[in-house]
């Protein structure tokens, strides 16, 4: 459209923003880690304050040129659109990680690592409670235990206590409920590298949130997950020295587990199960069996039970 000759232009402080959300979005997608909300919820007023003072601008530039020709772009609100958002990715980019918004306060991220020794222990026992968050468990460490923790300052500190009686180790790992806001996923990521060469016993106590549960190379003798919501990925693929005794029970959404080809596997599935795809196993009743079952040196028993949304059973090829 033309007006006194000069081409009408739209505002660009619309895409602008949408350039930047999108961007802001995406980047977090790609960095689960990545937290822009807290910064957004606190800080979005400053886009009226850029705005609302370029706007001021373009009215006073008026008032003085009221002859000038008009071109329908805010000069001042685009420049004030562009101010926010480099402030914004300032505040984004300068080192500190927020919790999100409780109560007007905003909280920091925290981390911490420990690295525990088996001493004497011939065997342990391995105890993991967390009320919401993401485990990543697996093997490959030089000692009993090598831990990363990255929490949100208000969900409590991690504890990890470890007592030797005898031959046999006690491992705890727990969080101190320092608050009684309710914790999501987004609090706390614990990162556990365990020996693959001591016999464990794990025990994992979790309200919701994600278990990824890398098992191939760990002698797990016994494991008992108990979840209220969320997923749960676990391998138990490769060798294994000994029996296996693995129970998963709970609200878990989906769970999946990767089992071996070379070790006989029987896995008991009862309760509110929703549905269950396996692949590679004999199928009776609520029982799934491979090849190798009873005829194996070793097994797995994998009982599954609960309100389980869905069960992917699969043997690797």
């Amino acid at each position: 459209m033309v007006q006194d000759g000069t081409p009408r232009r739209a505002s660009l402080v619309f895409p602008i923003l949408l350039i930047a959300v999108g961007a802001i979005v995406l980047y977090s997608n790609w960095r689960p880690s990545f937290d822009p909300w807290p910064i957004l919820w606190t800080y979005w007023p400053l886009i009226l304050v850029f705005i609302g003072a370029g706007k001021i601008y373009d009215s006073w530039q008026r008032r003085k040129n009221p002859d000038a020709p008009t071109s329908g772009s805010s000069l001042g609100a685009t420049v004030g659109a562009v101010a926010f958002v480099i402030v914004l990715i300032a505040l984004l980019g300068s080192g500190r990680k927020f919790n999100r918004w409780r109560g007007g306060t905003v909280y920091a991220m925290q981390h911490q690592s420990h690295t525990v020794d088996r001493q004497n222990a011939k065997t342990v026992r391995a105890t993991l409670e967390l009320g919401a968050g993401d485990i990543n468990l697996s093997g490959g460490s030089s000692h009993l235990l090598e831990s990363d923790f990255d929490y949100r300052s208000s969900s409590g500190t991690p504890r990890v206590d470890y007592s030797v009686s005898g031959t046999t180790g006690d491992l705890r790992i727990s969080q101190d409920d320092s608050d009684s806001h309710i914790r999501t996923s987004s609090d706390n990521h614990w990162t556990l590298h365990f020996a693959n060469d001591i016999p464990l016993e794990i025990k994992i106590d979790m309200g919701a949130g994600h278990g990824n549960l890398r098992l191939r190379d760990i002698d797990v003798t016994r494991l008992n997950l108990e979840m209220g919501a969320g997923q749960v990925d676990v391998d138990l693929t490769g060798d294994r020295k000994s029996d296996l005794t693995a129970d998963i029970e709970g609200g878990v959404g989906e769970a999946s587990i990767r089992l071996p080809k070379n070790v006989g596997v029987m896995v008991h599935a009862s309760g509110g199960i929703g549905t269950i795809d396996a692949h590679g196993l004999k199928h009776d009743g609520d029982e799934y069996t491979n090849d190798l079952y009873g005829k194996s040196p070793v097994t797995i028993h994998l009982k599954v039970e609960g309100g389980v949304g869905r069960i992917v059973l699969a043997q690797e090829p």
